[in-house]
């Protein structure tokens, strides 16, 4: 395994919710102009990961995520980037809910989480910028 430098990572300042939708349902109007928004459509549903405030309150979601955005890009042929922040959290007991993009790698934590976290991730060498 390559060996991983401690990563600098951005906290989000909006607070995120983890939608389900039908795996048919067209993606909602409110989805689309919110100021981060993952999608991922698989044959059994529709997750949207949006700011919490864009979404209906009679939507399924799991609300009160906050984000670490890890500071890339990174080439895929690295390996290890995400566990370098997983696996302190882990080691914290702190679920987490990751999202990859083209450059980087996205880490959520529960907002009730976030004051540890920050500090698991320092201890770990890595920098809260």
């Amino acid at each position: 395994m390559t060996d991983i430098h401690p990563q600098t990572l951005s906290l989000s300042p909006e607070t995120l919710a983890i939608c389900q939708l039908e795996a048919s349902a067209e993606l909602p109007r409110w989805a689309q102009d919110a100021p981060f928004v993952s999608i991922t459509r698989t044959s059994d549903e529709l997750s949207i990961v949006c700011a919490e405030e864009k979404v209906p309150p009679d939507i399924k979601a799991d609300r009160g995520w906050r984000s670490f955005k890890l500071h890339g890009p990174f080439p895929f042929s690295l390996v290890g980037i995400l566990n370098s922040v997983t696996i302190p959290l882990a080691q914290a007991n702190i679920g987490i809910f990751a999202i990859s993009t083209y450059d980087t790698d996205h880490v959520l934590v529960k907002e009730h989480d976030l004051a540890r976290a920050i500090q698991t991730l320092k201890d770990a060498g890595h920098t809260i910028a």
